[in-house]
């Protein structure tokens, strides 16, 4: 059996692949104060579902938002930053831009060294080679010692081309600091921008102790219960080893997200859909990414929490609306909504368990749109009263009626998901008219035919698993190793043979990726060819990249190579066919919608293949709820995903 377990910030969700066909799901309220106990808890329930032992579980992959919170909410190790001298406020300094161009008060976010742990080492390397050796270690060391800290960010200048002198460091901390984590920046990004590589290897210097320490106590669980030991999920899609992922914490920034963008994918070819546009709306936040051609869309270079990232990782916008997101009132009288969320604990007002703020989750409650005083997945039931209470005092606040302040709820974290969904494709250059839509987790299908109206979509694709498809994801995902290497295309043959080295075994699929810009540009533009490609392919690719990203070509311009990144992935599972549906009830319901009253089929249970659906309606799956409102039309496909068309 193949076991997949995602960490979200209210649910961890788990899925369990039965060989022969068949998906046991569970989900259960995550445990923030040590998340391997939700996961386990979620394992059990998993198991018992489908009458299992530990011993029957081949494989293991987890997704994680340890290191993901930990940035969010400003918590990470005591680090140290070791760079060249002179360059020690490299991090601080940044790109001397503004947080917001109109907002004078907006503020970047703080390094997360402090400059009392910043220290310089006396040495240089040029583009061509070293210059200087490192010297006076000793006495950096005994520095370091003093200073107690429990993780050294090492960022030299030219490292990315020259790493001998980071490596001479790093022996020299080892003698005295075995404990210590270290973090080598030509270890962690291949990029020859000194900020943004330096700010990649302070972030997996001051978060891997963290995710270190996560996985050993999940290690230890699984060792205890009989489980395989967990793979973990990278923010590129693929699948890396826990001992990998404690010593790089910055692979795993997006690791939760990443999942669910694979499941949507694996899930979108099974329904003929190559272009596809996906929403993951959790408990806290919603992710969304783009599928081109069967292929999520992929970023070298991204901003986590107003940080830079230079690493490959799956191209996802995430904001702060979710089912927790709470609904409040600013100071100049204006609903707003998010990022502030109810989490797990209390969670929103309906749960019973202590919260009284109103929430997207009660919202829709006070609408119809979820059962009233049904029972959600993970056990939590809901209780109408207590959101039309929670929803009732916000809008004394504005003055509207409970109705029209629910609905406004919606409304706003509609925007706020339509920004970032305009974000991957219309900023990109690419018009969503013409994809389909996928909405999961567990708040997403209720707000799929609002946004697809919103963006001129025809086509809503709702899996069957979608409140638990980022797990879903976890169980079919392949291992991924990638090496990277600055300006030379020559390196193909040496990275190549890197990253094979390190995925250990041979690679079912490979894929030469370069990095090219016009010379005087900033940033590049990414273009896959083979490792045989000359320079006219390359700038013919690059040209069609950049008339499509940007509008237009310079043929006069040169093009320069920045980076090439070699990526393998070794073999996935194949999963069996599902149970295809359960037995449905269905009742009579009343929603609000649009202003106006309606009376709705309630459906409970997951359809069968073959049947029609006819809004409005509202579909209660095992792990999610459908909205389908009027004028759209659903028929549910053979792997029970449910397709709605505006008819």
């Amino acid at each position: 059996m193949l076991l997949g377990v995602d960490v979200g910030g209210t649910f961890t969700d788990a899925v369990l692949a039965v060989p022969g066909g068949g998906l046991h799901t569970a989900k259960t309220l995550t445990t923030p104060a040590d998340e391997s106990l939700g996961v386990i808890r979620a394992i059990e329930l998993a198991l018992g579902s489908a009458g299992a032992s530990a011993a029957d579980v081949s494989a293991f992959a987890h997704g994680t938002t340890v290191t993901t919170n930990a940035l969010l909410e400003g918590r990470a190790a005591r680090t140290a930053l070791v760079a060249t001298e002179g360059f020690t406020d490299l991090v601080e300094l940044a790109r001397q831009t503004r947080a917001d161009l109109y907002r004078l008060c907006a503020a970047n976010p703080p390094p997360l060294v402090p400059a009392a742990l910043r220290f310089a080492v006396d040495e240089r390397c040029g583009p061509h080679g070293p210059i200087s050796a490192p010297a006076g270690l000793d006495l950096l060391v005994a520095e370091l010692v003093a200073a107690e800290v429990d993780a050294i960010a090492v960022v030299l200048l030219h490292a990315a081309a020259h790493p001998q002198h980071e490596l001479a460091v790093r022996a020299a901390l080892r003698r005295r600091m075995p404990e210590v984590h270290i973090s080598l920046s030509h270890e962690v990004s291949a990029t020859p921008r000194e900020y943004e590589r330096g700010a990649t290897t302070e972030l997996d210097a001051a978060l891997s102790p963290l995710l270190r320490g996560h996985l050993l106590r999940l290690s230890d669980r699984c060792a205890a219960a009989g489980l395989p030991q967990a793979s973990v999920m990278q923010s590129s899609g693929g699948l890396t080893s826990a001992a990998r992922a404690g010593a790089h914490g910055s692979l795993t920034v997006l690791s939760g997200p990443a999942g669910g963008a694979q499941g949507a994918r694996l899930l979108a070819a099974a329904a003929g859909a190559r272009d596809v546009l996906c929403f993951d709306m959790g408990g806290t936040s919603t992710d969304v990414c783009s599928i081109e051609q069967g292929e999520v869309r992929e970023s070298g270079q991204r901003s986590i929490a107003g940080r830079p990232l230079a690493l490959a990782s799956l191209d996802i916008e995430t904001v702060g609306a979710g089912g927790g997101s709470i609904g409040w009132c600013d100071s100049g009288g204006v609903l707003r909504v998010g990022p502030r969320s109810a989490g797990a604990l209390p969670g929103p007002a309906a749960y019973g368990r202590g919260g009284s703020e109103p929430t997207v989750t009660d919202a829709h409650l006070v609408l119809g749109h979820l059962p009233g005083d049904g029972l959600l997945a993970g056990g939590v039931r809901l209780e109408r009263e207590l959101a039309l209470a929670a929803v009732g005092a916000l809008a004394g606040q504005l003055g509207v009626t409970a109705l029209r302040a629910a609905e406004g709820i919606v409304e706003v974290a509609n925007a706020e998901m339509l920004r970032a969904m305009r974000a991957v494709t219309v900023a990109r250059g690419i018009d969503p008219r013409g994809h389909a839509l996928m909405a999961f987790g567990g708040a997403g299908p209720l707000h799929a035919t609002a946004l697809a109206e919103e963006l001129g979509i025809a086509r809503i694709l709702c899996p069957r698993e979608c409140g638990v498809l980022s797990a879903l994801g976890l169980t079919a995902a392949a291992p991924r190793r990638d090496a990277s290497g600055s300006f030379e295309s020559a390196k193909v043959a040496s990275l190549r043979e890197r990253a094979r080295a390190a995925l250990g075994s041979e690679p079912r699929r490979e894929r030469v990726r370069y990095a090219l810009r016009y010379r005087g540009q900033s940033f590049e533009l990414s273009v896959d060819a083979p490792a045989a490609a000359n320079e006219a392919d390359l700038r013919a690719l690059f040209e069609d990249a950049h008339q499509q990203a940007y509008g237009f070509r310079d043929p006069a311009g040169e093009v320069e190579l920045v980076t090439v990144t070699v990526s393998v992935w070794g073999g996935a599972p194949e999963l069996g066919p599902t149970v295809p549906h359960s037995p449905t009830t269905v009742q009579r319901t009343r929603i609000r919608h649009a202003g106006q009253d309606l009376d709705a089929a309630l459906i409970t249970g997951a359809p069968a293949p073959g049947e029609r659906l006819v809004g409005p309606a509202v579909v209660a799956l095992a792990d999610a709820t459908l909205l389908i409102t009027p004028r759209w039309r659903g028929f549910v496909l053979a792997d029970g995903t449910i397709e709605l068309t505006r008819g």
